[in-house]
């Protein structure tokens, strides 16, 4: 960590404001798992805290939470703990995945960025910001940079004071000096917006 933060203060002067102002980094892992995937899609598109209080209803309800025992479930069974129909649809596509043996968890520490990329977005409703999120958060890479993130895209137009946010394309430019730590200033540019991370 202490590499990652002397590289991005010495690279990106804005960004080395953003760290002092924002603290030390505590950014929060989660293991590279079935739970921590559906916890990923439950989160897609809401405020950190309207997720968090509709992921705890669901895991209160489902309890133990394993492919077998969820792919029981239907989307009707889903839609009362907060839901929308198409997320009921993503999570119940994923546990019958993984039920099978076609989405396999276990393998994925051992495959790069794009690798796992290729093999989640299998998953209904599983996209590419959503796998950005495992490879952040669960799988621990340090170079993941979300370009399609709104919230860090916001961030670096702030920071940076731009006019609007940048495209994919300029963020992914101006981002170029915080390699190979991309993980870690996405963290921070979220951190800025004094909001929850996206997960």
């Amino acid at each position: 960590m202490r590499k990652a933060l002397n590289h991005l203060r010495s690279s990106d002067p804005v960004l080395a404001a953003i760290i002092a102002a924002v603290g030390p980094c505590r950014i929060q892992y989660r293991e590279p798992t079935f739970e921590a995937l559906v916890r990923s899609i439950i989160y897609q598109q809401l405020s950190g805290k309207a997720a968090g209080t509709i992921y705890a209803r669901f895991a209160e309800s489902v309890g133990e939470m394993t492919p077998k025992r969820l792919a029981k479930r239907t989307v009707e069974d889903l839609r009362p703990l907060g839901l929308s129909g198409q997320k009921a649809k993503y999570v119940l596509d994923l546990a019958e995945k993984t039920r099978t043996g076609l989405v396999r968890f276990q393998d994925l520490p051992a495959l790069d960025d794009q690798a796992v990329i290729a093999h989640l977005t299998q998953v209904k409703g599983v996209g590419v910001w959503t796998v950005q999120m495992f490879l952040m958060f669960a799988l621990r890479r340090p170079d993941v940079l979300p370009t399609g993130d709104l919230g860090i895209r916001n961030a670096v137009q702030r920071a940076y004071g731009l006019p609007e946010p940048p495209s994919p394309e300029r963020l992914a430019k101006i981002a170029e000096p915080w390699r190979p730590h991309a993980t870690i200033a996405s963290w921070y540019l979220w951190r800025s917006l004094d909001g929850d991370a996206a997960v």
